[in-house]
């Protein structure tokens, strides 16, 4: 599985969660879709159209499902989301 993960163009692995910049906006990362899909729910996106990231910026684009992550110069990593431990 291990090289099946998706990555941003500067080399880090995308995360759930992950802030990012999309087209200079501030986002995040909602999901992320490869193969094995680890969640049930997202076996549709793998399906129809193929390994990539659902990106939330709610002021310019709202949703966008993004593949090839590695060539995409649009998508920046910034941060990973705080990790809560209970």
């Amino acid at each position: 599985m291990s090289g099946n993960k998706l990555k941003y163009q500067s080399g880090e692995e995308i995360r759930k969660g992950d802030h990012v910049l999309f087209h200079g906006e501030p986002a995040e990362i909602e999901f992320v879709v490869s193969d094995p899909v680890t969640e049930p729910s997202l076996d549709w996106y793998l399906e129809n159209e193929g390994p990539g990231v659902m990106v939330i910026e709610p002021k310019v684009f709202g949703r966008a499902y993004i593949q090839q992550t590695h060539k995409n110069e649009d998508l920046v990593f910034v941060s990973r989301a705080e990790v809560v431990h209970s």
